[in-house]
């Protein structure tokens, strides 16, 4: 049975570091083999699913790796390994023969894996290079053109941003370690003993909520939107954004085992999905919008796992997960096709391409959240949970929720108007359009449409008391009939408005209206509050490095060298000299000595007798 989970991982992990290195140079087969290994992926995370396997491996002292698949990522595998495959189907035909399809593809493929390692991963230290295999291959496809700056800008602004958050998870391992949990297994983490318990806490709330793109992080969404749109759809449905509320969902009893750690991530949660909502109607870019209505979907999930909600939460992931990436295929169809992604110009688009218009106006509507579609019914179950903890948090849900139908609505409104005669004025402006849609673009996008409307079926009493069970989370409410009649008649009135108002300008002050679209200037924010005093500090120990340590060891090393001049005066005015001194003398000693050396026998026997004479009157007068 382990066999078949090392498989689960190694066939994305392995298939996605071939086509990665192989590069352009097979670029004509790369696409089949990307869509070959996903479909096998798919085959093994079914399988994986109804078996439920687990494998383990040593690590490190006391720690192991290990890989589990249970009632929750179970529904994870499933869920990444579909919209994988739908994604790379539809990617097979948006790339032109010159780019580099293996790199593509490979990436693509990397990043499933680390995924399916994240969602598996009963161990932190796993999880841990699952999550930063996560960042480290965003961060590549998200600037996959890296060629246009500013592409290459918005990736390190959405790898900086999160990498900032993921920080969390090494405060969560030491503190962890701290708290006696040596083995960083993901269920002994709410046993920690305190303080330390705090600190894991706070530790995987800021990594979650920073990878969500939850309020305040939750601007990089934004700029990730430079992007190929295949990586947009999976990235910002069932994988990346998504990976931070399953980890909440995942460890909702350490959040229960805090007082303070629910109502901050579900307060969280449900004020992302209001203020985004907001900032998703503001938006005249369909990209844009979309971002902005994931980080606020999300939303919706956080608030379940804050309020003890891991059914309604997981149920949300995948309704939202077939929805948002059917909706990111379509505005991505259509920015090939027409060369724009702006809303005024895409006016008549869904009447140009209507099988395109037909999947995006199902999936617009089902993310409004309009009765009988799937996120109706996921949002009441979510709303559900939230109302047992807290009117108040249950009155801001329902006012987020009639925020997603006028998002979705306006979009539909544009794209659904009459085509009209100087249509072609308005396309171009970002790529230059096609005027046709791929022939790989209708069966992913009508299958995940399919699955966006009809999986609501998880909501409904039966099918949800199943997944209760398999997620184990039997004790969680259930929408009243009131509660879903109330959800319908909001999100019907909401639709109503935004569709009769949507040509008109909003009711609200420019200065707000520019704030929400400008994502309320929580990048501009971040950049006065951390990116410049961090560079402003930087600069700080610079200077001091440069001045005083720097500074220090140049002065020590003037001194060094001083001293050694010194010492060379001194060897060369003393030593030296006294040295020369001496040798000086004993060659003049010597020259003394030579003298009397005359070859004479004479001048020797006088020699001699001055000597004894010398000698007797030494004798003489020691005496």
């Amino acid at each position: 049975m382990s066999a078949l989970l090392w498989l689960l991982i190694a066939l994305p992990l392995g298939g996605g570091s071939v086509l990665a290195l192989t590069g352009p140079r097979r670029g004509s087969l790369v696409p089949a083999a990307g869509v070959g290994v996903a479909v096998a992926t798919l085959s093994a995370a079914v399988a994986a699913a109804l078996t439920r396997p687990d494998a383990s491996a040593p690590l490190f002292v006391g720690m192991e790796a290990g890989l589990a698949v249970d009632g929750l990522s179970a529904v994870m595998v499933v869920t990444v390994a579909a919209v994988t495959v739908a994604v790379l189907v539809f990617a097979a035909g948006e790339f032109a023969a010159h780019e580099n399809r293996g790199r593509f593809f490979g990436l693509m493929l990397l990043f499933a894996g680390a995924m399916l390692v994240t969602v598996t991963a009963t161990t932190l230290p796993l999880l841990l290079m699952a999550w930063e295999l996560m960042g480290a291959t965003s961060w590549a496809l998200i600037g996959y053109w890296w060629q246009r700056p500013e592409r290459a800008e918005a990736a390190d602004v959405a790898f900086l941003t999160t990498r900032a958050a993921d920080l969390g998870l090494y405060l969560a391992a030491g503190a962890a370690v701290a708290g006696g949990i040596g083995s960083l297994r993901l269920d002994a983490l709410p046993h920690a003993d305190a303080p330390w318990l705090h600190l894991v806490t706070a530790g995987v709330v800021a990594a979650a909520l920073g990878k969500s793109a939850q309020l305040p992080f939750s601007f990089w969404l934004s700029r990730a939107m430079q992007g190929p749109s295949p990586v947009s759809a999976l990235l910002h449905s069932a994988t990346m954004v998504a990976a931070g509320a399953y980890l909440l969902l995942r460890l909702a009893p350490l959040l229960d085992a805090t007082v303070w750690a629910g109502p901050l991530v579900a307060w969280t949660g449900v004020a992302t999905a209001l203020v985004l909502g907001l900032v998703a109607v503001a938006q005249r870019d369909l990209k844009q919008l979309l971002a902005a209505s994931t980080s606020a979907q999300i939303g919706f999930m956080v608030l379940a796992a804050g309020s003890g909600g891991v059914a309604a939460g997981t149920t949300q992931l995948v309704a939202h997960a077939a929805t948002k990436s059917g909706l990111f295929l379509a505005a991505g169809a259509w920015l090939t096709a027409l060369g724009t992604k702006q809303l005024p110009a895409l006016r008549g688009a869904a009447r140009a391409h209507p099988l395109v218009g037909v999947a995006f106006t199902v999936g617009a509507l089902t993310l409004a959240g309009l009765p009988p579609l799937s996120l109706w019914a996921a949002k009441d179950e979510v709303l559900a949970g939230a109302r047992t903890e807290s009117t108040a948090l249950y009155a801001v849900g329902v006012a987020a929720a009639a925020v997603a139908a006028v998002y979705s609505v306006k979009a539909v409104w544009y794209v659904t108007r009459p085509l009209p005669h100087d249509a072609g004025s308005g396309y171009d402006t970002e790529e230059r359009g096609t005027r046709r849609v791929a022939p790989t673009t209708p069966a992913p996008l009508l299958a995940l449409t399919l699955a966006a409307a009809v999986l609501g079926v998880l909501a409904l009493p039966g099918p949800a008391s199943w997944l209760k069970r398999l997620v184990r989370a039997q004790g969680e409410p259930s929408p009243e009939p009131w509660e879903l009649g109330l959800s319908a008649g909001v999100a019907l009135a909401a639709a109503g408005l935004a569709w009769r108002w949507a040509s008109r300008p909003a009711p609200a002050p420019r200065a707000a209206i520019r704030m929400v679209h400008g994502w309320l200037y929580l990048e501009q924010a971040a950049r006065h509050v951390v990116v410049r005093p961090v560079l402003a500090l930087a600069r700080t120990l610079a200077a001091f490095d440069d001045r005083v340590v720097d500074g220090a060891v140049r002065q020590a090393a003037r001194g060094g060298l001083a001293a050694a001049r010194l010492a060379r005066r001194l060897d060369d005015g003393g030593i030296d000299a006294g040295v020369r001194a001496v040798a000086t003398g004993a060659r003049r000693l010597g020259r003394w000595a030579r003298r009397p050396q005359t070859g004479l026998l004479h001048q020797y026997y006088a020699q001699a007798a001055v000597g004894f004479t010398v000698l007797v009157l030494i004798i003489l007068l020691v005496r």
